[in-house]
C-alpha cells in the first residue's frame, strides 16, 4: 500500500529533495503538484485530486492557510519548517488538524539523517557519559539576489531572517538528540553584512530541562567555502563531532573522541536521504494509523521558543 501525496510549492527544496524522496519511497507516491507558476495545478485542484496527504513546501507566511485548508479537506499534512511565521498561526494549524482527525508533522528532516540517528544512539547508550553541552554552527551565504524570488529575506513572507530559517532545525535536533526539553533560550541577532531588513546572523543560547547548555550559531553571512555545518556534543566520558551532516543531503562525517584521547569514526548510512527516511516514516504512520513519534505539541514548543526570541 502507498500514501498518495500532493505537493504544494515547487521551489528548489521540493524539486531537489522532496520529489525524489516521494519517487523512491516504498510506501508513497506523488500524484500532483500545485504552484502559482504556469504548468502546475492550483491548490484547489490538488485538494480535489485523489490524494491522502499534502506536503507544504511554500513560503512561511502561507503555511498556516494551506495546512488548515488541507486538514479541512481531510488530508494529512507534512509542513516545512518553521511551522508558521507566528506562534498563534502554528496553534491554529495544530487545532485544525486535530479537529479534522488528520495527522500533522513538521518536516524537520534532520531528525531522520542517518548520522544524527547514530549520534542519538551514542547518547542513549551512555557512551558520552553525562552530557554537559552541545553546539551547532549552521550557516550559508545568502545575498539578496540569491534567487529571483528570494522570499527568505522578506520579513513579511519569511517571518524573520537567518534565525527564523535555520535555527528551527537546530532547536528541534538538539532536543531530540539529548532527549530533553529546551526550557530557556535567549538570542542575539545581527544585520552585519547585507542590507535587507531581516537578520543575517544570530546566536542563541539555551538550557535543557536536565541542565545541558546549548549554543546555536546561524548565519546568512558565512561564505560557503568555510566550515559552516558542524554539530558537537560534549560529555564527561566522550564527545562527538559531526561535520557536514546539517543540511538537506546525506553524508558527512561523525567522530567520537574519548576522555582518554582515543578517536574513532562513527559508521552510518552515508547515502540514504533524510527526506526519504522522513517520507517513509510519516507515510507509514498514515498507513498504520499510528501517531507520528514527533508530536505537534513538540513542534509547538519549538515554535514558541522561536517566537520568544524574535
Amino acid at each position: 500500500m502507498t500514501v498518495r501525496w500532493g505537493l504544494v510549492g515547487a521551489g528548489w527544496v521540493a524539486r531537489d529533495f522532496v520529489m525524489p524522496a516521494m519517487a523512491q519511497a516504498r510506501n508513497a507516491e506523488l500524484v500532483g503538484v500545485a504552484d502559482c507558476l504556469p504548468g502546475y495545478m492550483s491548490f484547489e485542484e490538488l485538494l480535489g485530486a485523489d490524494i491522502d496527504a499534502v506536503y507544504v513546501a511554500t513560503p512561511n507566511d502561507t503555511h498556516a492557510e494551506l495546512t488548515i485548508r488541507a486538514a479541512q479537506a481531510g488530508k494529512h499534512v507534512l509542513c516545512e519548517k518553521p511551522m508558521a511565521t507566528t506562534f498563534t498561526d502554528a496553534q491554529a494549524m495544530v487545532k485544525a488538524c486535530a479537529e479534522a482527525g488528520v495527522r500533522y508533522g513538521t518536516a524537520f528532516d534532520q531528525r531522520f539523517h542517518a548520522a544524527h540517528v547514530a549520534i542519538r544512539e551514542l547518547v542513549v547508550q551512555g557512551q558520552l557519559g553525562t552530557v554537559t553541552a552541545a553546539r551547532i554552527h549552521y550557516a550559508c551565504w545568502l545575498p539578496a539576489n540569491w534567487a529571483a524570488d528570494n522570499w527568505r529575506v522578506d520579513k513579511q513572507r519569511a517571518g524573520g531572517g537567518a534565525f527564523m530559517d535555520l535555527a528551527p532545525h537546530g532547536i528541534d535536533l538538539l532536543q531530540w538528540l539529548l532527549g530533553e526539553k529546551l526550557e530557556q533560550m535567549m538570542c542575539l541577532k545581527q544585520r552585519r553584512v547585507f542590507s535587507y531588513e531581516v537578520d543575517d546572523g544570530a546566536v542563541a543560547v539555551g538550557c535543557m530541562a536536565g541542565g545541558q547548555l546549548c549554543t546555536l550559531n546561524v548565519a546568512y553571512n558565512c561564505p560557503d567555502a568555510f566550515p559552516r555545518r558542524t554539530l558537537e556534543i560534549f560529555g564527561t566520558e566522550a564527545m562527538v563531532m559531526a561535520r557536514n551532516t546539517m543540511g538537506q543531503t546525506a553524508g558527512g562525517t561523525v567522530e567520537l573522541v574519548t576522555a582518554a584521547g582515543e578517536r574513532r569514526g562513527v559508521v552510518f548510512d552515508e547515502a540514504r536521504s533524510p527526506f526519504l527516511n522522513q517520507m517513509e516514516a510519516f507515510s507509514q504512520c498514515i498507513l498504520q494509523r499510528t501517531d507520528f513519534p514527533f508530536t505537534p505539541e513538540r513542534d509547538l514548543h519549538t515554535m514558541e521558543l522561536i517566537s520568544r526570541c524574535l
